[in-house]
Order: structure tokens, then C-alpha cells, then sequence
């Protein structure tokens, strides 16, 4: 039976595909829910205090600016932010949470003076049409340079990649600049990944060939999309990450299997 096709591409369902076609069911066309993980609601957490302190003109944009709008995010958080509350975390874990949140923050302020950075748009929303496909993407930080050049920045909070695992992070990055060229007319002079873990910063330059290029591979995967859902074909890819994968239980690789994710599941006891 073919099943629906999905109306957008982005980088996290560009990303999901190529690393296991039938996770990208689960979550993208069957929309199986996914629990809460603590690293992605610490990177939201961190992310939206970064946003707050970029609001402030540059004279505001201080360490205790960042850590007053990182408070304000966990309070809110604590109070209603469904995602936080499904952790579940006892007093330690919550405190060890924030202290981890913190020192996120406080890398930045060693990677960047905010103070110097001219942003023209925060947690930007783009969307581009690219032969048939709709791509969409949000972007953490779009700047402009000393020279009145564009500039995407990333924040991440997780590890930094191994030097093998490098490029394929940079495929998000240069989606990004894909889609600032496609919306605004201009190229960005540079994108950067800025590794909060480890105040490390990855830096490259978009050209021509990487954005041709990298059209032509978001057709080719559109086009594999379109036929994995045309045939309901979409097969696992085991690897490291299945420990942690949420829908290890459906996978046929592990013994599941795919067509009772589609079956209504049993309603939780009130």
C-alpha cells in the first residue's frame, strides 16, 4: 500500500533518512511519538536563552544576561514545558541539568564576544520550492559580517564530531545556505557549527559546486523518498544509534514488526 508523501524536506529529515529509511517512517510519515530525550530538551533550553540575549542591544548581551534568560527558560520549563516534566528528574538529576545547561552558556561567551555580532534574524524560518520539493529550515543565527556578507551560525550541544563525521554535518549547514540563496538572492559567505560542549568551532565556506551539488543529492534523496513511499518500502539500517532508537521495538531487525506501529495503541491507565 503506498503511503502519503511527506510536504517538506528538512536537514533533521534529510539527516534521518539517509541514516535509517525505516525510522524515517516511524517518525516523519507514520508520526509515531517520541519521548523526550534530557540532551534535546537541554539544547532547546540553551538555545532559547542564546535567542533571548541576541533580542538585547549589544551593550546587554552579557554573561549574566545569558544566564538570567537561561533561569527564565528552566523556570518556565519547570512550570509547564511537558517535554521537561516527562524527565522526570529527582532534585539531583534537576540540579546536575542546570549546571550542565550553565556551562553551556558560559562556553559560548569563550567562542564569540555578542557584543561585536550584528544579527539580522534569529530562529529564522526559510522555505525554498527546488524541483517539486518544498525544503524548510530553521535557522539558529543569521548574521551579517564585517563586510556585509551572511553568515549561518549553528549552536550545538552535543559532542563534537569525529574528523570522519565532520561532512556529513555540514550538510545541514549548507542546506541552510541553499536556502538563503534561494530566498534572498545572496550566498552566505561562511557557516559555522559552534560546539558549546567543548567551545570547538567548524567553519566552512559555501561555493557554487557545494550548493549545486548539494542540490542534486536533495533531488536524488527526494526521488527515493517518492519511491520508498510509492512501494512502502522502507528498510532498516542497524547500527550504534539502535540502542537509543525509539522505535527498536517495530523494527524487523530486532525482531519487530513495522505494520503494528500503524495499529491504534492501548490508552494509558487514568
Amino acid at each position: 500500500m503506498a503511503l502519503a508523501v511527506p510536504t517538506s524536506l528538512s536537514p533533521s529529515k534529510v539527516s534521518a533518512f539517509k541514516s535509517c529509511a525505516l525510522a524515517f517512517r516511524f517518525s516523519v510519515i507514520d508520526r509515531l511519538p517520541e519521548p523526550p530525550s534530557l540532551a534535546a530538551v537541554k539544547g532547546t533550553l540553551v538555545h532559547r536563552a542564546l535567542e533571548q540575549l541576541y533580542c538585547a542591544s549589544p551593550a546587554e548581551r552579557t554573561l549574566d544576561a545569558a544566564l538570567s534568560a537561561l533561569g527564565t527558560a528552566l523556570e518556565e520549563a519547570r512550570a509547564s514545558d511537558p517535554e521537561y516534566l516527562a524527565l522526570a528528574l529527582d532534585d539531583d538529576a534537576d540540579a546536575g541539568f542546570e549546571d550542565d545547561a550553565e556551562h553551556l552558556v558560559r562556553r559560548y561567551f569563550e567562542m564569540e564576544d555578542p557584543t561585536a555580532v550584528q544579527p539580522i534574524g534569529l530562529e529564522l524560518m526559510l522555505e525554498a520550492e527546488l524541483g517539486g520539493v518544498r525544503l524548510r529550515g530553521i535557522i539558529d543565527r543569521l548574521d551579517l559580517d564585517a563586510d556585509g556578507e551572511l553568515v549561518v551560525t549553528d549552536y550545538k550541544t552535543g559532542r563534537v564530531p569525529a574528523p570522519r563525521f565532520e561532512q556529513g554535518r555540514f550538510g545541514g549547514v549548507h542546506f541552510y545556505a541553499l536556502l538563503c540563496e534561494a530566498m534572498l538572492g545572496r550566498r552566505p559567505a561562511r557557516v559555522q557549527l559552534l560546539y558549546l560542549s567543548e567551545a570547538v568551532a567548524i567553519v566552512a565556506t559555501p561555493s557554487e559546486q557545494s550548493i549545486r551539488g548539494l542540490e542534486r543529492r536533495v533531488s536524488a534523496l527526494w526521488q527515493a523518498v517518492e519511491r520508498a513511499c510509492a512501494h512502502d518500502d522502507f528498510r532498516p539500517h542497524p547500527g550504534a544509534l539502535c540502542d537509543w532508537c525509539a522505535f527498536r521495538s517495530y523494527c524487523p531487525a530486532f525482531g519487530g514488526d513495522p505494520a503494528t506501529a500503524r495499529q491504534p495503541q492501548p490508552a494509558a491507565p487514568g
